[in-house]
């Protein structure tokens, strides 16, 4: 239990102690007792609720803080997992960030050619603490963008893991984890900074690519 104590704690990142990540975590378990169905309350928050935007500006290091991220609205997967492992914790329900690199990521073609391959590094996921066990969990993609590339959203209930969407729309295998960078009290936040910058250098722009939205894209390619 000492060791489950830390992953309650507010960090630099995971701000859980921040007001309004208090605030959004009352409001969206209002009425909820039960561990698990907070969970999937808020996994559904910060899923549909923070629009997924691979375009922001990965030299800022409030692009990984999950008190910006609610306020910007949209965020990427490590940012948006760490919102979620921040409003569990201020929640009560234990939690932390995982990283990993990812194939076949959700992607338009225009994403694919600022980043260079179809390996994403450091695809953030929040784990949880629930009934006893670790589970993973991926609110990343929101469901109107999942509609728009034909893949059904990724749903969480609190009892399995929720990674990946594994097939398409169609029945063709879509995406695929390659290799696990382990779980994290807190984002290193630097560390990833200066990962995608060398990895992905036309994408790490300062400022991030301003004027660019992945959903857009989608719905014209659709």
């Amino acid at each position: 239990m000492d060791q489950l104590s830390l992953y309650l704690a507010p960090a630099e990142y995971i701000d859980s102690d921040h007001p309004a990540v208090i605030a959004r975590a009352a409001a969206v378990t209002a009425g909820a007792a039960d561990p698990v169905e907070k969970a999937r309350r808020l996994y559904l928050s910060v899923r549909d609720g923070i629009r997924y935007a691979p375009y922001v500006d990965y030299t800022d290091p409030e692009t990984f803080r999950a008190s910006s991220v609610l306020a910007a609205g949209h965020g990427y997967c490590v940012g948006k997992a760490s919102l979620y492992a921040a409003l569990c914790r201020a929640s009560g329900i234990p939690a932390r960030v995982g990283l990993a690199d990812v194939k076949n990521h959700l992607a338009t073609p225009k994403l694919l050619e600022e980043v260079g391959t179809d390996v994403f590094a450091f695809h953030g996921y929040a784990e949880l603490f629930l009934d006893g066990a670790w589970l993973k969990a991926t609110p990343t993609f929101n469901e109107t963008l999942c509609q728009k590339l034909g893949v059904t959203p990724l749903a969480f209930d609190g009892r399995a893991d929720a990674l990946l969407q594994a097939f398409d729309g169609e029945g063709r295998q879509f995406m695929a984890y390659l290799v696990e960078h382990g779980s994290f009290f807190d984002v290193p936040a630097k560390y990833v900074m200066a990962e995608m910058a060398r990895l992905y250098p036309k994408l790490c722009r300062p400022g991030g690519l301003r004027g660019r939205d992945m959903e857009e894209e989608a719905g014209r390619a659709a």
